[in-house]
């Protein structure tokens, strides 16, 4: 048996650090893409650390380049300046094929980017960015009930296998 040279943390690929359950409420995802993020060092070990909050992000676009925009990435407590803006906007990386078309789905009515999950790919940060629409108070509640009957019917089946 050989032993490998680990420090004896497991490396798993796809960990999600931070994740928008709210965007899954209040809106409907048409379509999804993984952006990369432009980030500091000391950004990306905060990241790592799970210091990051996306419950007010949204993405903008300026000059045709798509921007995070109020995500909190908190300041990594090792490192030394003094200066930095949790919430400051960050660069999101997109082919410019995939920004166009997007920036053309904005131009229409009741769309939007949400960022939905920030995590580790390939060894990169990512960021899962959903395409959707708001939904409407009625749209909310019969998503609720549906929910909630599949909870009974799964409860009555469990009960009887």
């Amino acid at each position: 048996m050989s032993k490998s040279k680990s420090s004896g943390a497991v490396k798993k690929e796809n960990n999600i650090f931070a994740e928008n359950k709210k965007a899954y409420f209040k809106y409907e995802f048409l379509e999804k893409f993984e952006a990369g993020i432009v980030l500091t060092g000391s950004e990306v070990k905060s990241v790592r650390a799970g210091q990051i909050s996306l419950a007010e992000a949204w993405i903008g676009f300026i000059n045709l380049e798509l921007w995070l925009k109020k995500a909190n990435i908190a300041h990594y407590k090792f490192d030394a300046s003094r200066d930095y803006d949790p919430i400051h906007d960050r660069k999101l990386l997109l082919h410019k094929s995939e920004a166009l078309r997007l920036s053309g789905k904005m131009a229409e009515k009741g769309f939007t980017l949400i960022p939905l999950k920030v995590y580790a790919a390939r060894g990169k940060i990512k960021v899962e960015v959903g395409l959707g629409r708001g939904m409407a108070k009625y749209d909310k509640r019969r998503k609720i009930k549906e929910k909630d009957e599949k909870r009974a019917l799964d409860r009555q089946l469990k009960r009887f296998v």
